[in-house]
């Protein structure tokens, strides 16, 4: 069964981006990374029955982490991720 994980920038400073993430629009959390610290906050979780929280953290953590190493913090406004 694949899962797909939505990500859609809320915000984004000198300091850090948010994103809302989740399997759908109408089901998303909200994930933070500090820029500057490097490290994440989840300010709020997806809640979707058929997968755990922390899995699409995880899947969310990873694509943020591709973002920064692979294409120079240049965070884009919609990002999909295929699992």
């Amino acid at each position: 069964m694949a899962v797909y994980v939505l990500m859609i920038k809320e915000l984004e400073n000198d300091v850090m981006v948010s994103y809302k993430f989740g399997p759908n629009e109408q089901q998303l959390g909200i994930i933070e990374f500090n820029k500057k610290a490097r490290k994440f906050k989840v300010v709020e979780e997806v809640n979707e029955p058929h997968v755990s929280n922390e899995a699409y953290e995880h899947w969310a953590i990873e694509r943020i982490v591709r973002v920064v190493a692979r294409e120079g913090s240049v965070f884009p406004a919609r990002m999909v991720v295929e699992k």
